[in-house]
């Protein structure tokens, strides 16, 4: 019973919004420069989350900004093109990122 109910916690977990693409951001090397809720080198993706909330184009523009990068948004630091990253998967991290509460 015991490793029953762990298995299911552990599933839920991972399956939670903020988990579901974690690790494709973490193989993407993009938690390097964000974390979930609190700024890094980059902001967290709670604060970008909030920013973009009422913008319905949000996750084209994310995700072209995950891929070509872009400055002077979020300050000084600009963020750098992550060519490592495909469209497809451009789109699953800026729809994700807009997720995080």
């Amino acid at each position: 019973m015991k490793r029953t109910l762990l298995a299911l916690i552990s599933a839920t977990t991972l399956l939670s919004p903020a988990f579901a693409d974690q690790a494709l951001a973490t193989s993407k090397n993009c938690m390097a420069c964000h974390a979930l809720d609190k700024k890094l080198v980059g902001p967290s993706y709670k604060d970008v989350a909030a920013k973009y909330a009422a913008d319905k184009t949000a996750v084209d523009k994310l995700a072209t900004k995950i891929q070509k990068g872009g400055a002077g948004v979020w300050g000084p630091v600009p963020m750098p093109a992550n060519t490592q990253v495909n469209d497809a998967e451009a789109h699953k991290l800026a729809a994700w990122i807009l997720t995080i509460k």
